[in-house]
């Protein structure tokens, strides 16, 4: 399994530090380093890496913003001297936040993890394409236990409106509450029925009953919009989907 990867940051020695550590990763290509937050768009979207290195605080364009523009959707372990936009992070689904200066111990955890999710995608893709096929579970899930507080839910699975990945956790939104499971979305992906629920992005699962509309973007992406105002972008990954629903 080979990996491509870009590293985006403005400071010479710590791209140059990032390159010393990969040569431990065999398998992980180094196809390009950006130095701008502009430049670091065009490199994501028109050579589709597996994997960014991503400063946060960069001239003209911080790594945020660079993720708010790009259209593809690698897998990204920040870099950064600062540690206030962890939280920011994980809520952007990044791998992994490492505090400058890096250790490599600490850098390989990083890489390890974000192999780790290629490896599990890939094989939740597979089992997409087996759904495609008609090789499908007979019966699925219609309730759900979820913690809240000391206190266990049963939940009617018609009732969630989406879920979203976060770390190794997984936030389930209904109508009128929030729910934290320690399954892993993936997991919970193979109990819900795929005639109700579909995966959108390897962040976020939605129930097709609350979709509102699909959006389209002049460069071929799609946005979904369900009914209590939350949208979501698919991916092209998963986008095929959706397309084979359209009449």
């Amino acid at each position: 399994m080979n990996i491509t990867c870009i590293i985006i940051d403005d400071e010479k020695l710590a791209r140059e530090l990032l390159h010393e550590f990969l040569e431990s990763f065999p398998k992980i290509e180094i196809i390009s380093e950006c130095e701008k937050g502009k430049d670091a768009v065009e490199a994501i979207d028109s050579m589709k890496p597996d994997l960014i290195f991503l400063d946060v605080q960069m001239p003209g364009m911080n790594g945020f913003e660079v993720l708010e523009k790009i259209e593809h959707d690698p897998y990204v372990i920040f870099t950064t001297a600062y540690d206030q936009y962890a939280i920011k992070a994980f809520e952007k689904n990044a791998v992994d936040y490492l505090l400058k200066p890096i250790d490599e111990e600490r850098f390989t955890l990083a890489v390890n993890r974000a192999l780790t999710r290629k490896k599990l995608e890939q094989n939740n893709i597979e089992e997409l394409l087996k759904g495609l096929r008609g090789e499908r579970k007979e019966s699925y899930e219609s309730h759900i236990f979820v913690q809240k507080s000391e206190k266990l839910f049963n939940l009617p699975v018609e009732e969630i409106i989406y879920l979203e990945a976060s770390g190794d956790y997984t936030i389930i939104t209904t109508k009128a509450d929030q729910f934290v499971s320690s399954s892993g979305i993936g997991k919970l992906e193979e109990i819900m029925n795929p005639d109700m629920f579909i995966r959108v992005h390897r962040s976020t699962i939605i129930n097709l009953n609350f979709l509102k509309e699909i959006e389209r973007h002049f460069n071929g992406g799609m946005i979904v919009k369900m009914q209590n105002g939350k949208s979501f972008p698919v991916s092209r990954t998963y986008a095929k989907v959706i397309r084979k629903k359209v009449v």
